[in-house]
């Protein structure tokens, strides 16, 4: 008989942690998977814009970026704002982006390499387990309003041209022609065919569903209390409905979202995650006229900072903006309106009666790279603080850190 690698406790079910469980599930490890909700993803991983997308791969260090959003801190319905109460938590994390922005070019080929990577691994996981997640290969095509708009994209290109990715100049002509629907484009734009789309949420719980099956433990309504190093293992103390338990592993994998920065204080370190929040309004096409007017093809709009992405026949989610506000998850209508008169402008011909709206707090690095890799303690594995892009660099970090604890138990 082989011997299993040994027991791990994964602490968080969204996109990250459910695809770091199943890796490290067929690498042969006893996993147990802890979750707060009820369900998997039902916070980051339940209503984000749907994208895999290489083709937003660029971080946002830059100083134009910072410049933005100065000039947009008293404006409701900016893209990127900034809450004018200031906290030491959001002061050092803002300190700490400063810093990475010589880093720029660097860490955005960083992201492309690993958004190309991690493309293959959740194809292969949602063929492997059969899941049906919306999934719409038909590229994803970014518009310009403006030629200086365009040449700063074009710019842009030329770098994530180095870590692998090819985005195509297109024409206002070409623009009509790969998408038909979209109205009031301006100048011109990109087109990354190899980009993808799918429904976050529905991949998510259709991994967990398949992990569960192949022997992993799911832990949900489970509150952690504390996570700690002893000798005897990694101790993790957990709250079930009021009461209190604890269970000792091998070792831990922190993929907790927003919490994931309590957690590392509590072992000693300093994960500085900063909850940028982002919302979304998913557009219910509740007959035929809305459904055919609908785009099919996934839209970035780089000005209004805002992405779509069509989930089936009756559904079309559009999300953007960027909230530096704490914790909170409240959903503003002010940052709401915006999304649903961006399609009014692009879509005149589609209803927007019928819509959905979600706010979400993603979990962000001040440099934009996920924090994936050992703690101080090597049996403590990080992988978190993917920001806006989760989903589309999950796959690949869950291969990562489930082969950095493979190779630990060999």
């Amino acid at each position: 008989m082989i011997a299993r690698p040994g027991t791990v406790a994964v602490i968080g079910a969204g996109v990250t942690g459910v695809t770091t469980a199943y890796q490290l599930l067929k690498r042969g490890f006893d996993v147990t998977l802890f979750e707060r909700n009820r369900h998997a993803a039902m916070e980051t991983s339940l209503g984000n814009g749907g994208q895999i997308s290489a083709s937003n791969a660029e971080v946002w260090n830059s100083w134009a970026n910072v410049s933005k959003g100065i000039r947009w801190m008293l404006t409701k319905d900016a893209p990127l704002l900034v809450g004018p109460y200031p906290s030491f938590h959001k002061i050092s994390w803002m300190t700490s982006f400063l810093r990475a922005i010589p880093s720029y070019e660097k860490n955005t080929i960083r992201t492309v390499e690993l958004a190309l990577a991690a493309r293959d691994a959740l194809l292969g996981m949602a063929a492997d387990e059969g899941i049906d997640f919306n999934l719409e290969k038909r590229g994803i095509l970014h518009f310009y309003e403006t030629k200086a708009e365009f040449e700063a994209a074009a710019r842009v290109s030329e770098l994530l041209a180095k870590g692998g990715l090819t985005r195509l100049p297109v024409t206002t002509e070409e623009i009509s022609a790969i998408e038909p629907t979209l109205k009031g484009v301006g100048y011109a734009g990109f087109y990354t065919e190899s980009d993808f789309t799918g429904d976050i949420h529905k991949f998510t719980t259709g991994l967990a569903d398949a992990a569960e099956a192949q022997g992993a433990t799911l832990q949900f309504e489970t509150d952690i209390l504390d996570v700690a190093s002893t000798d005897a293992g990694m101790r993790v103390d957990f709250g079930v409905e009021g009461a209190k338990d604890s269970a000792i592993f091998d070792r831990v994998v922190i993929c907790a979202g927003v919490m994931s920065k309590k957690l590392a204080r509590r072992l000693g370190e300093n994960v500085n995650i900063y909850p940028v929040k982002g919302y979304s309004i998913t557009v219910n096409l509740n007959d035929e006229k809305a459904q055919n007017a609908a785009p099919w093809v996934s839209l970035l709009d780089d000005k209004a900072k805002i992405v779509t992405s069509r989930l089936g026949k009756d559904r079309f989610r559009v999300a953007g903006t960027a909230e530096l506000s704490g914790y909170n998850r409240d959903i503003r209508q002010a940052r709401i309106e915006p999304l649903v008169k961006w399609c009014n402008r692009h879509f005149p011909e589609m209803s927007t009666r019928s819509v959905v709206p979600w706010s979400g707090l993603r979990p962000m690095m001040p440099n934009m790279l996920p924090r994936v890799g050992p703690g101080k303690d090597p049996r403590v594995l990080f992988n978190t603080g993917h920001g806006h892009l989760g989903w589309t660099l999950s796959a690949a970090t869950a291969c990562m850190v489930a082969d950095m604890a493979q190779k630990q138990a060999a």
